[in-house]
């Protein structure tokens, strides 16, 4: 009788081999993201959205809808809840245009009384004073199209995203067999069924969280607006909360806006200075009790990899990539958690404490009952 043939090996390579493969790889799956990124972040857009409306589609056909008609009837919902509220910001800013000729005249005189304060205490020439503005100018204006290309850019992919997310529902079984054969040899494999739903699961309550927590901003700034007197509150407040969806620059011109508004439309300059002292608590109340108790608690990723990983986004493509860095990390660790070899870029990417430190998190209900069915991996 012949011999049982031996298991084959799974080859081992020292560091100094591994290491540069594992670069080299991250390089190229970069590379690769970048150069195709007005393909695969639509995609990445369509599938939260298509995730955060998953649960009316499946209404829909608990209640009987046909497939193809609950598809339709949940795109079309999502489309006009994102319609309605971009009429609303029109509606609004159509009357905000109104005091253009108001704005114009207020820096005009904040200008000249500017040019005259430098020109008295320090000495300024009118020919430096007009290089400054001009150079100021110049950056504000390359910041500020930089800015508009990168959103005007978003719209125009935007309209592929309601297509994707159709599509997306009606081949989501398809889509869930192909991963699960890719990634195991058993057509049902609980493993990689548990990754899909812990996934959608993290990225539901993750933008759930972002929704609520620019819900109550807005209402804060909305608040601190009306209290202080300054115009056009609800659209400055609705405005400055969807602005925090945008990282750094965000920030900046929603702060920048209810500033000049209150600058342009109130005397002296105490209601902008308490504009800028309002919305200053507003934002430690969001980066220090809102943030982290809604939205960070959310998805379990540390801090620098949080850091980090949004500026590589940034780099690889713009806002959208700040956008969409945090929900691509937080599936990675899903993902690594469950791979025996992985588990310790899991544990790199985690806030939770390691073995090693004083309290470990207990493993989930889902993982313990997999483990009960399922064999260890290793």
């Amino acid at each position: 009788m012949p011999d049982a043939p031996e298991p084959a090996r799974e080859l081992q390579f020292p560091l100094y081999v591994k290491a540069p493969l594992i670069l080299l790889g991250l390089a190229l799956a970069v590379f690769t993201i970048h150069i195709a990124s007005e393909i695969i972040f639509p995609l990445f857009f369509a599938a939260i959205f298509a995730i955060m409306l998953h649960p009316v589609e499946q209404w829909l056909l608990r209640h009987r809808v046909p497939k193809l008609l609950a598809i339709t009837l949940t795109v079309v919902l999502g489309v006009t809840a994102l319609l309605g509220l971009l009429y609303f910001i029109y509606l609004e800013a159509s009357q905000l245009s109104s005091q253009m000729p108001l704005f114009k005249k207020k820096f005009a005189q904040t200008t000249a009384e500017v040019h005259q304060w430098l020109q008295s205490r320090f000495g300024v020439s009118d020919e430096k004073l007009r290089g400054y503005l001009s150079e100021l100018g110049n950056r504000a204006s390359a910041l500020l199209g930089g800015t508009l290309s990168a959103v005007s850019g978003l719209l125009v992919v935007a309209t592929l995203i309601p297509v994707y997310i159709f599509l997306l529902f009606l081949y989501q079984r398809r889509l869930v067999d192909f991963l699960t054969q890719v990634f195991s040899s058993r057509r049902q494999d609980t493993r990689v069924n548990e990754v899909l739903h812990e996934s959608k699961a993290t990225i539901q309550s993750y933008m759930v969280g972002l929704l609520i927590e620019a819900s109550i901003v807005a209402t804060l700034n909305t608040t601190g607006l009306l209290i202080i007197g300054v115009p056009y509150a609800l659209l400055l407040g609705v405005l400055g909360a969807l602005l925090n969806f945008i990282p750094y620059i965000g920030g900046l011109i929603a702060i920048a806006l209810p500033m000049l508004m209150a600058f342009v439309t109130k005397p002296g300059y105490g209601h902008a200075i308490a504009v800028l002292g309002a919305y200053m608590v507003i934002q430690f109340i969001d980066n220090h009790y809102l943030i982290p108790r809604i939205v960070a608690s959310k998805i379990k990723v540390n801090a620098l990899v949080a850091i980090v990983g949004v500026l590589v986004g940034n780099a690889i493509g713009g806002i959208a990539g700040m956008f969409l860095a945090l929900p691509v990390i937080a599936i990675l660790k899903i993902v690594f958690d469950r791979i025996p070899s992985l588990k310790p870029w899991g544990m790199l990417l985690g806030d939770e404490e390691t073995p090693r430190g004083r309290k470990v998190n207990p493993p989930s209900k889902a993982t313990e009952a997999s483990e009960k069915v399922l064999p260890s991996a290793e």
